[in-house]
């Protein structure tokens, strides 16, 4: 069923109505568009209209080019597909060892299953969990289990300053991104140990065991379990605030999930797998991370706009997808583009900024998908930031 919706939808037909009256003229869209510093060599725009996927306006629609934070759209699809938008990732305890009244005789072993958005609140409501079990003395240790994903902190590709600044270091089992006594933390799931231990304590569980990072052994019982946001919201969070932590752990996710491998490089050939199902011209493409982070990602604007043309027509995924852009002037990585305008509240988008890129890909109302890359040595990123505004206001402008 999903391979005749995506052909249905990438080989919509070339006549039919159109919620656009009178597509802007293709110099107006091209005077729009250039910019001081901004090569028009190292740029890829590509513009289709929504209701019958004809192209409205191209250049160097099939240019590989670093795509920086609009890479995430490939994450998004990827997990509101495979994963589903109700999914939630959950974390558990469990017990190693044996109960004697309301004593634990052995390790708690707190598993975590790659949720980014795990907080001591969570880690509150597990210590209580276990509390209201009639546990009162732990006479193990607290033992972090982060296995459900590889030990890498960071995705190839990268910088070195981007580890900690631009992501907090990646782990199955992280809490509050690693931070633990005003100290973003290099071991995660040690953190989170420490974490988990001083909540038992507060809920009224003496334990004796100083935590540890290790491996669930065979042979526990679950005795507590917490569960993340749905897909919908990780994926809303990721795109509205480019939050590249959360690419990268949903992109790891997909990993452990399809292929049974919490890596990078698994994530990766899953959302290409996901591409290529849907008919996204791959030529050009190249999927690092999901973040946008590496100096290896490589996109074009035809696969983009194809690639936000298939989630539009998608009824499985459409609505979590849109409503995960975010909206100009209004909120997330927009609230200060586009504030007033034909544009303002009407264009979804993801915005995308590095020292080599600037980029913007999204939907202009009902009428068009576009895409801009923009690539520099470096990009001057205000003046390419202009430029693309300018363009989607023009489109905008267009609509009925």
């Amino acid at each position: 069923m999903l391979a005749a919706l995506v052909v249905a939808a990438l080989a919509w037909p070339a006549t039919g109505s159109s919620r656009v009256a009178d597509p802007p003229p293709a110099g107006a869209l091209a005077a729009a568009l250039r910019s001081s510093g901004v090569s028009a060599g190292k740029t890829g725009v590509l513009v289709l209209d929504l209701d019958n996927g004809t192209t409205v306006f191209g250049r160097n629609t099939a240019k590989s080019l670093a795509p920086a934070s609009t890479e995430k759209l490939t994450v998004a699809l990827a997990a509101l597909q495979e994963l589903g938008p109700r999914f939630r990732i959950e974390t558990v305890v469990l017990g190693s060892g044996s109960r004697s009244g309301s004593v634990w005789n052995g390790d708690l072993v707190l598993v975590g299953r790659g949720d980014p958005s795990l907080t001591r609140g969570d880690l509150r409501n597990l210590a209580r969990q276990v509390r209201l079990l009639g546990i009162r003395s732990v006479k193990g240790r607290v033992v972090g289990d982060e296995t459900f994903f590889d030990s890498r902190r960071t995705a190839p590709g990268w910088k070195p300053s981007f580890y900690k600044l631009e992501s907090a270091p990646l782990s199955a089992l992280i809490v509050d991104e690693a931070w633990l006594d005003r100290k973003q933390r290099d071991r995660p799931a040690l953190a989170a140990a420490t974490v988990f231990r001083r909540a038992l304590r507060a809920a009224g569980v003496s334990i004796r065991g100083k935590p540890v990072g290790g491996t669930a052994p065979a042979g526990t019982v679950r005795l507590a379990g917490v569960t993340s946001p749905t897909i919908a919201r990780l994926v809303d969070h990721m795109n509205t605030e480019s939050d590249n932590f959360f690419a990268e752990m949903l992109l790891k996710q997909l990993g452990a999930r399809e292929l049974r491998l919490g890596t990078t490089a698994a994530g990766a050939s899953v959302v290409r797998r996901v591409l290529a199902e849907r008919r996204v011209p791959l030529a050009g493409v190249r999927i690092v991370d999901g973040s946008g982070l590496s100096r290896l990602d490589r996109l074009t604007a035809r696969a983009l706009s194809a690639l936000l043309l298939s989630a539009w027509k998608d009824p499985s995924i459409a609505r979590p997808f849109k409503a995960s852009l975010a909206i100009a002037g209004v909120n997330g990585t927009l609230e200060d583009r586009m504030r007033s305008g034909p544009a303002h509240g009407i264009v979804r988008a993801k915005t995308g900024t590095t020292s080599v890129a600037s980029a913007l890909a999204g939907y202009v109302g009902a009428g068009y998908v576009f895409s801009v890359l923009m690539n520099g040595n470096p990009v001057p990123y205000w003046t390419a930031r202009t430029a693309q505004d300018r363009f989607v206001q023009r489109l905008a402008r267009s609509l009925p």
